[in-house]
């Protein structure tokens, strides 16, 4: 599920970080997916400019859990390059979904992916991290 994560990533019109995730269930059937991304309707200009992109930008992680417009109880995300973010692990958390994996935080997230990673842990969330 993390090569498909990683192939959904590539969708992303993001020059700088492409996202993407995995929503499945316990049978490993995919339920959703998502890339970082803007919303519906808003243009893909400007993409260069991070303050433009970080005010209109949804995460793959929100996006996935958008998209599957059903109930995640118990469900695994699967994330790509990085793991969800603090803002990303509170959507997660509350949707119920009890597993993320994910390759480990690189220096540029570090910060905000353990944050996530610790509100994983306070909630019990089961956090496997990847090398692939």
């Amino acid at each position: 599920m993390l090569t498909l994560a990683r192939h959904i990533a590539g969708w992303s019109k993001d020059p700088s970080t492409k996202v993407g995730a995995v929503i499945a269930d316990i049978h490993h059937r995919v339920l959703s997916v998502g890339y970082n991304g803007f919303p519906a309707g808003i243009p893909d200009v400007a993409l260069e400019d991070r303050t433009y992109k970080y005010n209109r930008v949804v995460h793959a992680e929100l996006n996935a859990i958008l998209f599957a417009q059903q109930p995640l109880v118990g469900a695994a995300i699967y994330v790509w390059p990085m793991p969800p973010c603090s803002h990303c692990a509170g959507a997660i958390i509350q949707s119920n979904i009890q597993m993320v994996v994910s390759p480990p935080a690189g220096e540029r997230w570090d910060e905000s992916c353990r944050i996530g990673r610790e509100m994983f842990n306070q909630v019990g969330i089961y956090v496997k991290e990847i090398e692939i």
